[in-house]
């Protein structure tokens, strides 16, 4: 059976380096079994891969491209906290906000773009718990931003 990284080159994709902290917190904490993630933007290579809401300026798969890149930048502050991905017994929780425009109601289907990779990645140890919730705006104008719960 495949590593999560060896799951994630298959896929075409990589761990990125943690995303530098935009104000006063950390990137990921570890409390008892449990790693917490700060809420993750869409960054690649230093910039947001799109901004703006969806509904609006962001396209649905823009959004789904995000959450997945938001979901591998979680990823990357799970394994600067433990050190290797496949410490991780399962994804308990992810917390997807979408920003979107008021008739704007596919907030599950743009999270599906972090949950379906993590499912990916991790098989039934990926399958968890979910919140997708609409806002008015993220941090830099971002259009999504995650954040996960895994147990190691």
């Amino acid at each position: 059976m495949s590593g999560p990284e060896e799951v994630l080159a298959e896929l075409g994709l990589s761990v990125p380096d943690v995303v530098p902290p935009v104000a006063a917190y950390i990137p990921a904490l570890r409390t008892g079994d449990y790693i917490f993630t700060s809420g993750q933007l869409p960054m690649k290579d230093g910039a947001l891969l799109s901004t703006g809401k969806l509904g609006g300026e962001v396209s649905p798969e823009e959004g789904v491209a995000a959450a997945q890149q938001c979901a591998l930048n979680a990823l990357a502050a799970v394994k600067a906290e433990i050190g290797d991905l496949s410490l991780v017994k399962r994804v308990v929780k992810v917390t997807c906000f979408v920003a979107s425009t008021p008739d704007f109601t596919s907030q599950p289907g743009i999270a599906n773009g972090a949950s379906e990779l993590l499912g990916k990645v991790f098989g039934d140890a990926g399958r968890h718990t979910r919140s997708a919730v609409g806002v008015s705006v993220l941090p830099l104008d971002a259009p999504v931003e995650v954040e996960i719960i895994v147990e190691i």
